[in-house]
């Protein structure tokens, strides 16, 4: 295999991406798990849907910072000693919550759950964007579709386990398969990317910033404020979709499919996003996926049957599956590669923090009022900021250029 710059793009960048994508797949499985289970939760300790949702919003702050921190280490030990590490805290995470007494034990575990399932994600996206150069959209949307993956396989798969032997043996299930998983495959990703690729691609990324005028301090609040709005709208239908489905009269595992359905064309929308970014680039990438999202949101308030449910979930799913993996694209864009994990990390961090506020905002909402409406509502509000954000972005960047034509 080579040792240079022709690294990026290659076969073996390929192969890795593929060893990624199952790491991915295995390891967001913690996210999910609580979307699941939520309704058995919250009928065996007897609580309210607020305090309900606060495990899943413990869960998003573990992985906020988790993306933070396990990206740092990315950036200094490598891939393989990060992703094992995470593996341990994210399998014994899942013993705790099995053995969980209360809502408020749970929601301990779950932050551990959150923190360890954070290697799935930035920092794996960030360690993918350093081997690719003309393809790095592409790579990363598939990198973070194993995040949408994993939500649209393991419901399915643990649905029945949950209605057979309750909520606690999912976690046993989930504790197995993550020790038994991610260990060997992080143990592929040993290599580390050639001094001469990683010259190339910061070359390329430093030319871009200084035509922009946009300090990467400055890009990264920006980005993180952004993220911070689309997902506030975006855990809405994610977070509390089988509550509502269970509110309306359907039951859970028919939640737990729409959900499914919603995930999947996450995938496809993350795809399509890749391409478009590396087509556009990741900015216009970022403002087309929030303002169809935006859209996709005012069509749940008339919606009320399965079949409109079905249809507005997988509108939802195509239009905003591809808004996060963009901003790790903004960011290898304009920063250089010895920063990836850190700033990828630093700008996710917000976005799940945005998942995290919304996940309980939503259900808070819902206390308050007695159904969701008011919840769908606040999501549109919140993504408006993240348009704005991202048309500021892309007009500053456009005068720049302009005045340096």
């Amino acid at each position: 295999m080579t040792d240079t710059a022709d690294i990026l793009d290659s076969q073996y960048a390929w192969a890795r991406l593929a060893v990624s994508l199952l790491i991915a797949v295995i390891c967001s499985a913690g996210i999910w798990v609580m979307v699941l289970i939520m309704p058995a939760v919250q009928a065996e300790f007897g609580i309210s849907r607020g305090d309900v949702s606060l495990p899943y919003t413990l869960t998003m702050i573990g992985f906020a910072l988790g993306n933070l921190a396990i990206g740092r280490m990315v950036d200094g030990l490598g891939a393989t000693r990060a992703i094992i590490g995470a593996g341990v805290v994210l399998g014994s995470g899942f013993v705790l919550a099995a053995l969980a007494g209360s809502v408020w034990v749970l929601s301990l575990t779950q932050f551990v759950i959150g923190f360890g399932a954070a290697a799935g994600f930035g920092p794996l996206m960030a360690d993918v964007s350093q081997w690719f150069l003309r393809r790095r959209g592409i790579a990363v949307a598939i990198t973070a579709s194993g995040n949408y993956l994993s939500g649209a396989i393991w419901p399915l798969i643990l649905s029945g386990v949950l209605e057979d032997h309750g909520w606690r043996a999912v976690y046993w299930v989930l504790a197995t398969v993550t020790l038994l998983g991610m260990i060997p495959l992080a143990l592929i990703l040993r290599r580390k990317v050639p001094l001469a690729a990683r010259a190339r691609s910061d070359e390329i990324s430093e030319t871009r910033r200084q035509a922009s005028g946009i300090r990467p301090g400055t890009l990264t609040l920006l980005l993180g404020l952004a993220g911070v709005g689309c997902c506030v709208a975006m855990s809405m239908p994610q977070v509390h979709i089988v509550s509502f489905c269970v509110d309306l009269g359907y039951t859970a595992g028919i939640g737990g499919q729409m959900l499914s359905v919603m995930l999947i064309c996450g995938v496809v929308s993350r795809l399509v996003s890749g391409f478009l970014a590396d087509w556009l680039g990741g900015v216009k990438t970022v403002l087309i996926g929030s303002a169809l999202q935006c859209l996709s949101l005012f069509l749940y308030l008339p919606a009320g049957s399965l079949v409109s449910l079905y249809l507005v979930s997988a509108i939802f799913g195509l239009a905003q599956g591809g808004i996060v993996p963009s901003y790790a694209v903004v960011v290898r864009e304009y920063m250089p590669s010895e920063e990836a994990g850190r700033r990828v990390g630093l700008v996710l961090m917000m976005t799940i923090l945005g998942m995290a506020l919304g996940g309980w905002m939503s259900g808070w909402i819902y206390d308050q009022t007695g159904d969701y409406r008011l919840a769908f509502l606040n999501g549109i509000a919140w993504n408006f900021l993240n348009i704005g954000i991202m048309l500021l972005i892309l007009m500053r960047t456009r005068t720049r250029a302009a005045a340096l034509a």
